[in-house]
């Protein structure tokens, strides 16, 4: 009688069920994207179909497919297929899923493998508890993660995995999906509707199917624009302030500057204040970057930087986002120099391989206890003397070194 209960449950909820779960692919052919990874005659795509998927991590943003691969692994391997979420296990969930691999495989000869979503919210203690069996070969691992792995997975446990890094998906690849989506509903989508659509999803094709399923039961027949832009509530928005998003996106930002392109700069500045980035963290790169990457060229943009930092402090968000945009269009705009940083490099590679070098005698303090050490006799005064401007004055076993060589960019000049 359960059993019956069970089989008319699964075909209720598999009607119920989201668009976005009643199209997940089953089969290598259906899936769509992360050809860098899936392309004909991949190692992965080929260790799928010949049943001998290794260790190994799907990471990427939200819907790109990295339970839908573990899924069609699990459909296509002779092994016994095992599922845990993260969010939920607990060590003694893992020490069973152990306990079961061992017994299959001892008298059955089974292999196991074990799918864990999000691993990385399992913490050391619960990797750890995973790493001699991943290590002999007793259960192979697949963990699926939004986050960098290199940050939220041990490296005893890395090393013994393959990383697939799965990327968002195209323009074209999300239409393809939609496409789809509207066929299994029975329902049409304009171009332009699709378009705004694919927009919206940011590359996810579970938020795109989402939408569209949203935006169908509120239209009559034709999902136009209108429907999309209501269904399409949640901005399409990845930014993590812990891991990659936060350092790509501040790096991207600053190489924009760097290379006089106020549009992308600007456009990264926006990017990361609509994903809850700590605008004093932007403005202590934007003080760094006018003296890094910009200095004596243009010294106002210290400045201008600095200033921009002190409204952040003082006016703060929402209104210190247009200090911090002026800051940076006029950082982009300024002449570029790095010969202040390459100086500092320079002389700080001097002083690690030598030590500090003595100045000159005549450098040192001439004050009564230095003049009595013969500390300040033959300096020249150069206000005094012209010819005070001519001496070197590093140490003697530096002598000649040059370590600021002005660029010619802007107010740098020899």
């Amino acid at each position: 009688m359960s059993d019956l209960f069970s089989d008319a449950a699964s075909q209720r909820a598999e009607a119920l069920a989201p668009l976005a779960q009643r199209l997940r692919p089953r089969t290598l052919d259906e899936f769509v994207g992360q050809r860098q990874v899936l392309g004909e005659g991949s190692a992965l795509r080929r260790a799928i179909a010949e049943d001998r998927v290794r260790s190994s991590i799907f990471y990427g943003p939200p819907g790109t497919g990295k339970t839908t691969l573990a899924r069609i692994v699990a459909a296509s391997t002779g092994a016994a297929f095992e599922e845990l979420s993260a969010v939920s296990a607990s060590v003694k969930d893992v020490r069973e899923v152990i306990a079961r691999a061992r017994e299959r495989l001892g008298t059955s000869g089974t292999r196991t493998i074990l799918f864990l979503d999000e691993i990385h919210r399992f913490n050391k203690a619960q990797q750890d508890a995973l790493l001699p069996t991943v290590e002999e070969g007793l259960i192979t691992l697949i963990g699926a993660t939004t986050e960098n792995p290199y940050y939220e997975v041990n490296s005893a446990l890395m090393s013994r995995m393959q990383l697939y890094e799965l990327e968002p998906l195209t323009v074209e690849e999300l239409r393809t999906i939609v496409d789809r989506g509207a066929a299994e509903l029975g329902t049409t989508v304009g171009e332009a509707a699709r378009d705004l659509l694919v927009v919206r999803s940011g590359g996810d094709a579970r938020s795109a199917l989402n939408i569209l399923e949203l935006a169908a039961e509120t239209s009559d027949g034709e999902v136009t624009e209108q429907h999309v832009d209501d269904a399409a509530r949640k901005r399409p928005i990845l930014y993590d302030k812990a891991s990659d998003a936060h350092y790509d996106y501040i790096s991207a930002f600053i190489k924009s500057i760097r290379g006089s392109d106020p549009d992308a700069a600007v456009y990264y500045l926006a990017a990361m204040l609509e994903g809850g980035e700590d605008a004093r963290y932007i403005a202590r790169r934007l003080i760094v970057h006018a003296s890094e990457d910009i200095g004596n060229a243009d010294p106002r943009a210290l400045l201008v930087a600095v200033a921009a930092a002190q409204a952040v402090e003082h006016v703060g968000l929402p209104e210190a986002r247009l200090n911090l945009a002026q800051a940076t269009i006029y950082l982009a705009r300024a002449p570029k120099s790095n010969a202040s940083y390459v100086a500092l490099r320079e002389a700080a590679e001097d002083v690690r391989a030598r030590g500090n070098a003595e100045p000159p005698d005549a450098l040192k303090d001439g004050s009564y206890y230095g003049r009595r050490l013969g500390h300040g006799q033959g300096y020249v005064y150069p206000h005094d003397d012209p010819r005070g401007f001519e001496v070197d004055h590093l140490p003697d076993v530096l002598k000649g070194r040059t370590y600021y060589r002005p660029s010619g960019s802007g107010e740098e000049t020899d």
